[in-house]
């Protein structure tokens, strides 16, 4: 097996039965906020792109690139399909023409002929709650008979034991280990406590990375999967590209491949392997051959310089993207919002009651109010003091989301990081699972979710405490990701705690949790 980095989160599996290429992305995402770190846009993206199968993971924009997709890849070529209950992912990629599918099920093995009558081992897991990505993420397995590549990218699996079952011992894992989201950079919050908040964040996903890796257990491990770099000069602060890039005081969640591959051999893990776009892994079951297009050193001895040199480079790019944003005509947005929220509101009484209070858009001059409690989009009432939770958008960037009529708010405005938030309290999972489900489709796929039961009986020991095994968030399993430090347990898939004493969630509404001292 041949496995070939195209940046990011994307690989190009060569085998005997044919290629497959995965989440190929090159062009500049989230209001031209994200673009691929290192560069990738001197590969030879319509030799990659013409490939047998393509796996596109989820409908980020940083692993779903529509012209990336539509200018260099293969309409021929068989797309594997994750098994999500939206069929969002399919729609898209139909409009770009592809036109044969491969549905997987969920965490089943399937076998695939390819070129010349060999055959290939796939198994999709896909992820699919309201939080995973825009409606699912998904991993890939694939063998070839001889090598598995477990592609994990940024997806995060409650339960490894499938992955084990299925193919036995992993060779090769590649996963996300870096921020991928705006919390805290965006918060309006004191310097100090948004360093904290950081430090901590950066940690936790290293710790979840390392956590993963533990239950994969696979020879080599790939960093990918981000960071992204941020050209824009506005936004160029994001870049962990200091001096104190390796140190424990920074409060950067954006470390990169070096940094991660550091952390991995302070805990004693000499598998980690690091491929820029254009390197190429040979893997022979437990063995691998590296090559690099070039030396890394050019990347990671001088950072800043190299993002400089990139940003001058992609400034023209930038700029283009700028110039597709809608125009800033002054006109209200108050009745377009009321159009677009209020018949989402309407069917989604379990979310907007755990959202529970208004939130304010802060748009410019124009301010509006989601007054959820009464399904409500208006303006603010004299006197009614500070919205507990509340964004300030620049009027443009919504313009362009009505314009584009964009079901999700969460990965276009959001995970730009072009806004500004405050809030009262803590994070409040229903408020962006509503901007992330802005059909009738995904609203009423993400209520019905919040309103099914979940069996929470069984039990699992932590550091002398007796509590639930399924964690009350996501259902990750507390006896691999549960990390207990005095009276509070960390669920170290999304970083959740709980004061285990009361059973309380401490980083959102709702969520208890079930927990007795032994």
């Amino acid at each position: 097996m041949q496995i070939t980095s195209v940046g990011h989160a994307g690989f190009h599996i060569r085998t005997a039965a044919g290629t497959i290429l995965c989440d190929p992305w090159v062009n500049p995402a989230y209001f031209a906020s994200w673009i691929p770190f290192p560069d990738n846009t001197g590969l030879d993206w319509d030799e990659l792109g013409n490939c047998d199968f393509l796996y596109v993971s989820h409908l980020h924009r940083d692993h779903f690139d529509a012209k990336n997709l539509l200018d260099h890849v293969n309409k021929d070529a068989t797309v594997l399909l994750p098994d999500y209950p939206v069929p969002d992912l399919q729609r898209e990629l139909e409009k770009l023409g592809f036109h044969t599918f491969f549905e997987t099920q969920d965490s089943v093995k399937h076998t695939i002929t390819g070129r010349d009558g060999h055959e290939l081992d796939i198994m999709i897991i896909a992820l699919r709650a309201p939080a995973d990505g825009p409606i699912g993420d998904s991993g890939l397995v694939v063998s070839d008979r001889e090598t598995v590549c477990f592609n994990m990218n940024d997806a995060r699996p409650v339960d490894m034991d499938v992955l084990h079952e299925q193919f036995g011992h992993i060779d090769i894992h590649l996963l996300q280990y870096s921020g991928a989201i705006w919390y805290p950079m965006v918060y309006d919050i004191p310097s100090k406590t948004k360093a904290n908040f950081g430090k901590q964040k950066r940690q936790r996903g290293m710790d979840r990375a390392r956590s993963y890796i533990e239950q994969v257990g696979a020879t080599w491990v790939v960093p990918s999967a981000g960071p992204p770099v941020f050209l824009d000069d506005e936004l160029r602060y994001l870049n962990d590209d200091g001096e104190n890039r390796y140190s424990a005081d920074n409060g950067n969640i954006f470390p990169d491949q070096m940094v991660f591959l550091e952390q991995m051999r302070i805990h004693g893990n000499s598998g980690g392997v690091l491929m820029i776009p254009g390197s190429v892994a040979d893997v022979r079951g437990k063995e691998l051959d590296l090559t690099h297009p070039f030396d890394p050193a050019e990347i990671y001895d001088d950072k800043a310089g190299y993002i400089e040199r990139m940003a001058q480079r992609m400034a023209p790019v930038l700029e283009r993207e700028k110039a597709s944003w809608a125009t800033e005509d002054g006109t209200p947005l108050l009745p377009r919002l009321k159009e677009l929220f209020e018949p989402i509101m309407a069917q989604s009484d379990l979310i907007c009651d755990g959202i529970g209070y208004p939130v304010g858009l802060v748009m410019g001059d124009e301010t509006v109010v989601l007054d959820f409690p009464k399904r409500l989009v208006r303006g603010p009432i004299e006197g009614e003091g500070k919205y507990r939770y509340g964004f300030r958008i620049a009027p443009q960037l919504v313009r362009t989301v009505l314009r584009d009529n964009e079901p999700d708010w969460v990965n276009t405005i959001f995970l730009s990081t072009r806004f500004q938030a405050w809030r009262i309290g803590g994070y409040n999972e229903f408020l962006y699972t509503f901007f992330k489900c802005l059909t009738d489709e995904r609203i009423a796929y993400a209520d019905g979710w919040f309103a099914e039961a979940h069996d929470d009986s069984a039990s699992t020991e932590l550091a002398g405490w007796e509590v639930q095994r399924r964690c009350p968030h996501l259902k990750a399993d507390l006896s691999k990701f549960g990390v207990v430090e005095g009276n509070t347990l960390t669920c170290n898939l999304h970083g959740w705690q709980w004061d285990l004493e009361s059973g309380r969630c401490k980083t959102s509404k709702g969520h208890e949790l079930r927990s007795r001292k032994l």
